[in-house]
């Protein structure tokens, strides 16, 4: 008998509870009064259930009417999510976006976009994944994932020229200590000689071997600890065991309070502390609808997040630029 149920019965039920009397439904639904009642009392019989307590002058839900009702309203408002979801594939909406993130992506970037992209798309199923370096190119590859926000690091010669590419705003790298750290009371430039004799903190590849095997970058000490995500090193820095380059947009609250201090290394020059962040995705993926939304978005989001970044002014004059050891390049520093 459960097989003869119909949608059609189940909205009037609701409606005839959210209404509060058969003929408040019936007024609703335009329809006679009689139709209402027929139809609540075929449901009655096919569930073999009482669901209206008839005996007061206003009809009201039984105990069993009720949890039959609350199974209704699940069951219409699944029906309606299936509706727009057949709507949304008709007109090109797919049906998921799979995302996966560089380590180095801001944080709160990420947590506005999928926060629009939750009440733009409620019906696309959204997946976010965070990797480092050429491990997000690699699950794109795989297609592990439909959409890659990757560093330059992470794209090598094979990489680049399999993916398609859309460069993002810049991220700009900081190298920092902690003010406990002796590198800290150092004013000016500070030479290769004097910080390799602290611990460098690096941030290498998780899974070297799964992955095209990018080698660390910028490694001016010879004693390094290497770590494989952007927490834990942030993380050692501020405790002073070590220093190294992170993201201005993740430390600005920490250079205001004094937790971290900028250093100065003398082969570095200021403007070669920036790195763009770029959108990978395979080149034969149909961008439809929420794809390309994604694809903008990350663009205007990453864009806003560098310009609320707080400038760090340089330290030295353009004379002292031009006396400092020959720089290293971006790829060398950048990671570091």
């Amino acid at each position: 008998m459960l097989d003869a149920l119909t949608l059609d019965q189940l909205r009037v039920l609701i409606v005839v509870a959210e209404e509060g009397s058969f003929s408040a439904a019936a007024r609703k639904l335009r329809r006679v009064q009689s139709a209402i009642s027929q139809t609540i009392g075929n449901l009655e019989a096919q569930l073999g259930l009482l669901l209206w307590d008839r005996s007061t002058k206003v009809p009201t839900l039984t105990e069993q009417g009720r949890v039959i009702l609350s199974a209704a309203q699940r069951v219409s408002a699944e029906v309606d999510s299936l509706r727009k979801l057949a709507g949304s594939l008709v007109s090109g909406l797919e049906p998921s976006v799979s995302l996966c993130l560089d380590a180095l992506f801001p944080l709160p970037a990420a947590i506005e976009l999928c926060r629009e992209f939750a009440h733009a798309f409620p019906q696309v199923d959204l997946r976010v994944d965070t990797q480092t370096m050429s491990a997000v190119s690699a699950r794109v590859l795989r297609g592990d994932a439909s959409i890659g926000v990757v560093s330059p690091m992470g794209l090598s010669g094979v990489m680049h020229h399999k993916l398609s590419r859309r460069v993002l705003a810049p991220i700009r790298m900081l190298p920092v200590v902690s003010p406990q750290h002796p590198l800290a009371s150092v004013r000016g430039n500070i030479a290769v000689e004097r910080l390799s004799s602290h611990v460098q903190i690096v941030l290498s590849e998780r899974h070297p071997e799964e992955s095209q095997g990018v080698p660390d970058q910028g490694v001016l000490s010879s004693r390094t600890w290497r770590v494989s995500d952007l927490h834990t090193k942030h993380e050692l820095l501020r405790a002073g065991l070590g220093w190294g380059n992170l993201p201005e947009h993740l430390i600005g609250p920490d250079l205001r309070d004094k937790k971290l201090v900028r250093i100065h290394p003398a082969s570095w020059g200021e403007d070669e502390h920036k790195l763009y962040l770029s959108a990978i995705h395979r080149p034969e993926l149909v961008l439809g609808p929420a794809h390309e939304w994604v694809l903008q978005r990350l663009a205007a989001l990453c864009l806003a997040i560098d310009k609320q970044s707080p400038k760090q002014s340089p330290k030295q004059s353009p004379k002292q630029s031009l006396k400092q050891s020959p720089k290293q390049t971006p790829k060398q520093k950048l990671r570091s």
